[in-house]
């Protein structure tokens, strides 16, 4: 059973790699001179997404969060494996689940080489493998005072959608559905990783919210014992239009400051880089935005209108709270 379900849903030709699926291990030939990249990441159901979510969107977002790591690190996507536990084999599940891993494998040129399944809890688990040049990677240690903090995209958007969907927020329908296809479809920044390399000093995707990543790289970024800081301006952090109408209330501001699930990137690059960034967004065909500047001042500030701190009582995604 296990075995004929590989072969059905998660066996295709790997013209990628020396050996796909088939054998206890995957053989795999980097690209001469390249270094490799290699994330996980697990999705367990009721704590990630809800048993009512569809299959062809899970396996979308399933390597869509773990090629969004690659994207932090200014790696080209190569190689995943994937490792599912299943309640029950349910060939119609696997089979739009395997539609949507493979469509977004298409889209950015990953091959699925191997993997494991199992009877349980439906946990979906993947390993991606990314390749980067020596040196060229992009890390979260790298930010300096004076520094831009920049970020793709728009942020909240899938916070917003689950909190309307958990009822912690009331939206029109009409807006939630403009807002759930970030929470269930999100979209990599692979092509801008790629452009940012040689350009952004520190570089993390945006997946435990703003706050919480941009704090990864205030604490990659200390110099010795010297600590730094951050100051961000709310009014220039990117929500879509639809966002603006729900801002007055502070679930929606936590959904933009510290939701998650947001899979875009923060970034940051000396001042004197902006044209730099500015370039480098157009040619990966993405909107990013200027959002505040790393200080020598420790700490997180951010600026609400009449530039006075706003109160941060939420910080991030913690995936052990209750």
């Amino acid at each position: 059973m296990e075995f004929d379900l590989i072969a059905r849903h998660f066996t295709r030709p790997t013209p990628g790699a020396v050996l796909g699926v088939g054998d206890d291990c995957a053989l795999l030939a980097p690209t001469p001179g390249m270094q490799l990249a290699v994330t996980s990441d697990m999705l367990l159901e009721g704590r990630h997404f809800s048993p009512q979510d569809g299959p062809a969107g899970l396996g979308h977002k399933a390597l869509a969060v773990n090629l969004s790591d690659l994207a932090a690190m200014g790696a080209q996507p190569r190689w995943a494996t994937l490792a599912i536990a299943l309640p029950a084999a349910d060939d119609a599940w696997l089979a739009a689940f395997a539609r949507g891993l493979y469509r977004i494998a298409d889209q950015y040129g990953i091959e699925v080489v191997g993997g494991d399944t199992t009877r349980g809890p439906l946990t979906i688990s993947i390993t991606a493998i990314g390749e980067v040049p020596p040196g060229a990677a992009l890390r979260r240690d790298g930010a300096k005072p004076g520094d831009d903090v920049w970020v793709s995209g728009t942020l909240g958007s899938a916070a917003l959608a689950l909190a309307y969907r958990q009822g912690r927020l009331f939206m029109e329908q009409i807006d939630a559905a403009r807002v759930l296809p970030a929470l269930y479809l999100p979209t990599p920044r692979v092509e801008l990783g790629i452009a940012l390399r040689g350009i952004a000093s520190s570089a993390i995707d945006i997946s435990d919210g703003l706050l919480a990543d941009l704090g990864h790289i205030l604490e990659r970024s200390q110099a010795g014992a010297t600590p730094i800081g951050a100051r961000l301006e709310f009014a220039a952090l990117p929500t879509l239009p639809v966002a603006q109408a729900y801002l007055h209330e502070a679930v929606a501001r936590d959904c933009v400051l510290a939701g998650g699930d947001d899979y875009e990137l923060c970034f940051t690059a000396p001042a004197e880089r902006r044209d730099a960034v500015e370039a480098a967004a157009q040619t990966a065909g993405v909107a990013v935005t200027r959002v505040g500047r790393i200080t020598a001042t420790p700490g997180l500030v951010v600026s609400g209108a009449d530039g006075q701190p706003l109160p941060l009582e939420k910080t991030g995604y913690d995936h052990f709270a209750e």
